[in-house]
């Protein structure tokens, strides 16, 4: 397993209240993150439903990494496990299997309710889960707000689980004001449809799905887009192909924003826990164990789309030198004032890469805050440890999974016929404020490979 530094071990969403202030001790965080918990409630035929309890199963694997104290899980949980995951045959299985606890939590909790119809209000924190078509959000648990009826695209309910878990976090940590209080969402058809995200923007049910998919990057972001890749409806699993690329290996850090990572697997290279994760899933996989730079080429005969979720800008200046036809890349805030943020890039697009990210100097980490003078004074880390702990990045999982929603649509919406965005921008602190920018590129001239899943 190897020796793990503090940077490998520190859970990456307790260091923002160290970086803000909040806490003065390491100890005083890890305190405060562990008196967070959350409920969950999956009642009736919501609980025979796929869509739910993705819905469900995501709102799991998110909130445990984030309300450290508990998440607990109440309901009808012994019907067949219909999402396509290895993790048992029941939805009792698969809530322990992800790290839930069964049963009622404390009555003071958050509550995030899977699907259900309106209750009556109360004083407590309660959001209910929306979708429907393409579009997915939470709205309170007593509002009348109520979705069309359409096919639910795959991804819908994976955006409505992460927008709980963001405003059940944002309600215990004090952030926001209106917590639990708003309907909240998005379009996966048309991000730019601000204020009215519920409404059906003429969104076409799921036909295509890629046939092939290259992923740089299996941290954060790389493991968010193999579960939202893991819930779409490939009834032959075996006719998608991934190209897997990363050089690192898993580490306790590591399972606080993976969604797919967990303390069995901490030591092992994150390419060959993710290729067996998705060849469980049925996936096929090749696996990629260098730095991607601009050193290599595609092959013709390899994915013609990337995936990039690395937080490197060497990395992302070669993204357009080694022969995509089209990369999707995703990049997050990782500051205690911007770590609910995420930029999304389609390339090639009007800017070059290498305009994007230009070269410049790094940041220096903040190593004044209290709670890394207290680590420096009581002999735990040397300033050289100080300082590598101090320049890790924030993460929140729920942040990542929102982006796997709006990068991966992107290539669904391209493959229906919809236009595709060169930019989005989205603080999570408040969604309805965000930037869309329509991608002038015709892609048309590709042939990127697609599946009819009618005919698989």
């Amino acid at each position: 397993m190897g020796i793990h530094t503090p940077a490998d071990t520190l859970h990456r969403l307790v260091k923002q209240l160290l970086d803000s202030g909040v806490a003065e001790s390491l100890e005083e965080a890890e305190t405060i993150f562990n008196s967070y918990s959350l409920s969950i409630l999956i009642r009736g035929k919501d609980a025979i439903d796929p869509n739910k309890q993705a819905a469900l199963l995501t709102t799991i694997a998110l909130g445990r990494r984030v309300f450290l104290g508990g998440v607990h899980v109440d309901g009808e949980l012994d019907e067949p496990l219909l999402v396509p995951f290895a993790l048992g045959t029941t939805l009792r299985d698969a809530v322990i299997a992800l790290g839930g606890c069964v049963g009622q939590g404390a009555t003071d909790a958050p509550l995030v309710i899977i699907g259900g119809e309106k209750t009556p209000k109360d004083e407590r924190f309660s959001v209910r889960t929306v979708f429907s078509g393409w579009r997915g959000g939470i709205v309170p648990s007593h509002s009348d707000f109520e979705l069309d009826e359409r096919p639910v695209m795959a991804l819908s309910p994976m955006l409505a689980a992460a927008l709980a878990i963001n405003e059940a976090f944002l309600y215990v940590s004090k952030d926001s004001a209106v917590a639990g209080l708003r309907p909240v969402g998005l379009s996966l058809w048309n991000p730019s449809q601000v204020e009215r995200w519920m409404e059906d923007g003429g969104e076409p049910e799921l036909q295509f799905l890629p046939s092939s998919l290259w992923l740089i990057g299996l941290g954060h972001l790389g493991q968010a887009y193999l579960w939202a890749i893991g819930l779409l409806p490939y009834s032959d699993p075996t006719t998608l192909q991934l190209v897997l690329q990363d050089t690192d290996v898993i580490t306790p850090s590591t399972v606080s924003t993976s969604i797919l990572s967990d303390e069995g697997i901490i030591g092992q290279k994150k390419t060959r826990a993710m290729a067996a994760w998705a060849e469980t899933r049925g996936f096929k996989t090749s696996i990629i164990e260098r730095l991607f730079d601009d050193r290599f080429k595609r092959r013709k005969e390899e994915p013609g789309i990337a995936l990039c979720g690395v937080d490197n800008k060497m990395a992302r200046r070669a993204l357009e030198q080694v022969g995509f036809d089209l990369v999707i890349e995703a990049g997050l805030g990782n500051g205690y004032q911007d770590f609910r943020s995420l930029r999304l890039h389609t390339l090639p697009g009007l800017r070059k890469a290498q305009q994007i990210w230009k070269h410049n100097g790094q940041e220096k980490p903040n190593v004044s805050r209290p709670a890394y003078k207290k680590l420096l004074d009581s002999n735990v880390l040397d300033q050289c440890g100080i300082t590598l702990l101090a320049g890790k990045a924030i993460g929140a999982p729920f942040v990542g999974a929102v982006t796997a929603c709006l990068a991966i649509s992107e290539v669904l919406r391209f493959l229906h016929g919809g236009s595709m965005n060169e930019l989005i921008d989205v603080n999570l602190l408040s969604v309805e404020n965000r930037t869309v920018v329509s991608q002038k590129k015709n892609f048309e001239e590709f042939n990127f490979g697609f599946i009819r899943i009618d005919e698989e």
